[in-house]
């Protein structure tokens, strides 16, 4: 079962504001795979879901240390695979754990990791479609519709 929206936003605000309504709506479990070009807007969009789930600290993306953990409302695992190679390499860093957790997921570069996803999860495109604006597309993977 799947059902994509798509939201059109003008501005980093705006990405952050549609993170931040997403976010509230999360539940324990649930896993977020981020997907776009280097800049689209993918963490800053995180940024907004962890505001959604009350996160108060300042999130970046943590290209470095590949996972970092932020506290809020629910806990808040924020994965990036921009440094990673193979699903090998992922694999063997056990980031399925966190996938079914009591926290929210959310996993930039995501497309390294498809097969490792569970059977539900959202995915979210980002595209261009100017210096400042943005096309996001949201697809509930496997989320009944009751969610």
């Amino acid at each position: 079962m799947s059902d994509k929206k798509i939201f059109n936003t003008s501005s980093p605000e705006e990405t952050v504001e549609l993170g931040r309504q997403i976010g509230k709506g999360l539940k324990a479990g649930a896993v977020a795979a981020l997907i776009g070009e280097l800049g689209a807007g993918k963490t800053l969009f995180t940024q907004g879901i962890a505001e959604g789930l009350d996160v108060t600290s300042y999130v970046k993306s943590p290209s470095f240390t590949i996972v970092n953990e932020y506290k809020g409302r629910l806990p808040v695992y924020h994965i990036d695979l921009y440094r990673l190679g193979d699903i090998n390499e992922i694999r063997e860093l056990g980031i399925e754990e966190y996938f079914y957790s009591d926290g929210v997921t959310i996993v930039e570069w995501a497309e390294k990791a498809i097969p490792l996803l569970p059977a539900s999860y959202l995915l979210i495109r980002f595209f261009y479609t100017g210096e400042k604006s943005r096309k996001i597309e949201v697809t509930s993977i496997g989320i009944p519709d009751d969610e």
